[in-house]
Formats: structure tokens, sequence, C-alpha cells
């Protein structure tokens, strides 16, 4: 770990994608509409907003054309979609102006991939291999993301060193960037800064991001190991939304509005309106009609007395 913590971050919104696709009950279009446009408004650089798989496989996602089109463009802001194959990106093209950036996706553990997309790691990186370079054709942004990358619910520890393979293959492929996920949230800090220490000196010139669930409440303690191990990029989820199959529990990604005030609190910048995003946050509640697990949503930004 580096003794200086970075002065900025990047942080990339991912809840209109890896937090609707696992509700229970499918969200009105107009309504990820609105909430896509209340995140937009908070600053917040990068924003993952839909994925264009199978509308039978995941049928919360089904109206990505829908969203897509939908949503207000707005200066400074990315926007990207999650693609799972030639085919997805296929159905992305359709709409190459409305987006910006193309995600693609596999597990770093043979049994999650095959749970997940019925591939092994190798048929799914033959296949990504083809699908990368057609998309940086088109101008697009690439990030390879790699799920399971700390843990895997099935086969417990994931060697490092294959993951940080795959993620090479994938920069080779032409992806700018790499996200490394913590599926069912299995890792802890010291695990995540050795990681991200060794990736740093096999990965040059690749943008790192960490991707972290807070299913056993250690998140943003590993969110803080990786900004120690010098990551500026992070991926979360307004409201903690968000979560995995397996294990039983599992609840979402780490609050972006929580992960936003530790950083705040810390000094590093993120560029995010943190009161705009926590009522971003709490119109998702409101939409969705539960409590959500943000702990900023609840007890509100730090206020220090003056």
């Amino acid at each position: 770990m580096s003794d200086a913590l970075p002065s900025s971050v990047l942080v990339r919104e991912v809840g209109p994608r890896d937090g609707f696709q696992n509700e229970p009950e499918v969200i009105p279009t107009a309504e990820k509409v609105r909430l896509i446009d209340l995140l937009s408004a908070t600053g917040i650089p990068r924003i993952e907003v839909t994925s264009f798989v199978r509308p039978d496989v995941i049928p919360q996602l089904s109206d990505a054309e829908e969203v897509l089109a939908s949503i207000e463009q707005r200066d400074g802001v990315s926007f990207s979609v999650l693609i799972p194959n030639g085919r997805g990106l296929e159905r992305a093209l359709g709409l190459r102006d409305r987006f910006d950036e193309a995600n693609f996706f596999l597990s770093a553990s043979e049994t999650h991939n095959r749970e997940n997309v019925n591939r092994t790691i190798e048929e799914s990186l033959s296949e990504l291999e083809q699908v990368i370079p057609e998309a940086r054709a088109e101008g697009l942004r690439c990030e390879g993301v790699i799920s399971t990358s700390f843990g895997c619910p099935y086969e417990g520890r994931v060697d490092p060193g294959a993951v940080i393979g795959i993620a090479e293959r994938l920069a080779a492929a032409g992806c700018e960037e790499v996200g490394f996920g913590d599926t069912t949230g299995m890792a802890n800090p010291a695990q995540v800064g050795a990681f991200f220490g060794e990736a740093t000196e096999r990965l040059p010139g690749v943008e790192l991001t960490a991707h972290f669930h807070n299913t056993r409440g250690q998140g943003l303690a590993n969110a803080y190991a990786s900004l120690a191990a010098g990551v500026t990029s992070f991926e979360s989820s307004f409201g903690e939304l968000g979560g995995c199959p397996v294990p039983p529990g599992s609840v979402g990604n780490i609050a972006t509005e929580d992960l936003v005030s530790m950083f705040s609190e810390m000094g590093v910048e993120t560029g995010v309106d943190l009161g705009r995003l926590v009522e971003a946050s709490a119109a998702a509640q409101e939409v969705l009609g539960r409590t959500l697990g943000s702990h900023v949503l609840k007890a509100g930004p730090v206020r220090w007395q003056t």
C-alpha cells in the first residue's frame, strides 16, 4: 500500500443495472428513467444504465432499448451498458448514439461462470476476444468485468494470479478498464490490498476498478484498502441495491452514498453532490416500497458544527 492516498476518484453508479436486475418485481420503465435522470444530476461521472441480456433470462431489464432511448443525456456523464455476447452488442449498437461505454463480463471461477452464463471461462473469454474489438471499432470505450475475483461461493478461494491472467487477456482484446468484482462479499481488506498491489504491477496502463458487495459488512473497508493500494476507480449502487442469487441473504453492492460520504470525509474528491445522491436513493426507496440498506440514507450526511 502507498503512503499517500489519491486526491480524487471516479465512481461508476451501477444500480440501474446491477441493482434493478435483482429486484423481484419489474420496475416500470418510466420510473427507471426518472431515477437514472436523478442520478445523472448528482455529478456522478459514470452510470451503467442497463444490460442487453436476453429478456427471458432477466425480464427486469427487458426494456433496455426503451430506457436507453429515454434517459436524459447530460454533459459530463458517461453512460455504459453491460453486454454479455455478440448478440447483445448487436442490439446495443442499434442505439449507439445513446451510450459511450460497453462493459463485458465473465466469472473468475469455473463453477460460477457455468452457473451464470452456462459456459467455461475459456469459452467466455474466446467470445469476448472476438466481440470487444468489434465494440472498439464502433468507438466504444470497453471495460472487462470479472465476477468472483476475490472468492467463489461454490469453489472457495480464487487464485489471484489466475484472475489477473483473465484481466490480461481482456486488456489485450481492447479493454481499457478491468473491474474486479467481489460478487458475494467474500473479500477482506488485507486480501484486497495485496491483490491490487500485484494487479497494478501486471496491468500497467489499464484502469483498475474495484467493485465490492456488502454481504458481510466489509464493503467500505475493502474500498479503503483499494484506495490505499492506489485504486482510483470504483463501482457502487445507490441505496445499496443489488445482490447475488448465492449465498442466501446476500445484500447489494456498497451504497454509492456511503462510498461518496466516506471519501468526502477523507478529503478524496468524487465530484458528486451527496445531498442529491441521497435524494435519488430516497426516490428509489419510495419506488420499491421497502427500506434500503444504505447507512447515509438512514442517518444523513455528516454535518459538522461550525
